[in-house]
């Protein structure tokens, strides 16, 4: 039997899942020590467990990230000249279990399997899905995710909307692919930026695919937290902690031209000389100031990862492409365990 929806837009673009819980920021009529934001998080390979008070009901969730996805037809033939590196990048992959051979759609069909047999409330592909906007591919994942009957939030990868070689500023590549082909994913939501109220936890997933962050999605993210909501970020590139890699590339200091050492492999324009702009840095510090930020979960890096800071936990998922994926579960904590966190 088909799992009903448990999604209904609003007027206001937000999806919801159960009861909401309004919360305020305001904590002057509790004692000072109390913080119901405050989380107890244990991570046991892909098992991810979030605790805190803020948590009114368990939620379970799918998270996906790095499937690259190659299928394409014929209508993909005009493009092959910008997809061919990518479209043998993933033929065959090693699961990053097992060590077995399998492939992208294997992986991601066992995935799908995975969060149906878990009763997962929602899949989360967070970027990269496909190695390039191929419409095969993208009917092919809309299909399947129907067949599962689960809810899910998508947001673009830097591989998703890119053609590599193809002429444009990585903006406009990315509002013209989305156009064309990525925008039945989003499911009627602005494809930057969104909101999805799920059992009294508001999930925002914003688009960084450029590695930057604009204006309008700097001030949906202020709104978000001046909400009071307990919030949960979805993005596709990891935000930056000290001695990571440059591919913890959102708010990277060391993020520009001089660090940019794939720009001709993949045929794109190089990263600015001046790195980051004020507001991608000014969106990395307000992340990880909001106090009603649970925590950040992101891909990538196709490889499994967890940074904190100023107690932000941020969860990076193995690649999709070789079977990751982090079945994250929120929970209510018990009353016993409380001290924990207080």
């Amino acid at each position: 039997m088909k799992r009903r929806s448990f999604f209904k837009k609003s007027s206001s673009a937000l999806l919801g899942i159960g009861l909401a819980t309004n919360y305020s920021c305001d904590n002057t009529n509790k004692k000072s020590a109390e913080n119901p934001f405050k989380t107890c998080v244990t991570l046991d390979r892909q098992d991810v467990f979030f605790y805190a008070q803020a948590i009114k009901d368990a939620i379970k969730i799918v998270h996906i990230a790095d499937t690259h996805l190659f299928k394409d037809d014929e209508r993909g033939i005009p493009y092959q000249e910008f997809s061919s590196r990518m479209a043998k990048a993933y033929n065959q992959t090693r699961h990053f279990i097992t060590r077995e051979n399998t492939n992208p759609e294997e992986a991601f069909e066992e995935t799908l399997a995975f969060a149906k047999e878990v009763n997962a409330d929602l899949i989360t592909l967070i970027g990269d899905i496909f190695s390039f906007p191929s419409e095969a591919a993208i009917e092919w994942v809309l299909l399947k995710l129907k067949e599962t009957g689960i809810p899910y939030i998508y947001i673009a990868g830097n591989h998703d909307w890119h053609y590599e070689g193809m002429k444009g500023s990585l903006e406009s590549l990315r509002d013209t692919w989305i156009e064309k082909r990525l925008l039945p994913l989003y499911q009627g939501n602005n494809p930057l930026m969104a909101a999805y109220d799920i059992k009294g936890i508001r999930f925002l997933a914003i688009d960084n695919s450029t590695y930057q962050i604009n204006e309008k999605q700097l001030a949906f993210f202020e709104e978000q937290v001046a909400s009071g909501m307990p919030l949960v970020l979805l993005v596709h590139i990891p935000m930056y902690a000290p001695g990571k890699h440059v591919s913890f590339g959102c708010g990277n200091p060391n993020w520009g031209a001089f660090t940019d050492r794939n720009f001709e492999l993949e045929r794109r324009p190089k990263w600015p000389e001046s790195g980051h702009s004020q507001t991608t840095l000014n969106f990395h510090r307000k992340v990880f100031d909001a106090p009603n930020l649970l925590g950040i979960f992101t891909g990538h890096i196709h490889r499994n990862s967890i940074e904190i800071i100023k107690g932000k936990p941020q969860i990076v998922t193995d690649d999709n492409a070789s079977g990751g994926y982090l079945e994250i579960n929120f929970i209510p904590i018990a009353e016993t365990d409380k001290r924990l966190i207080i």
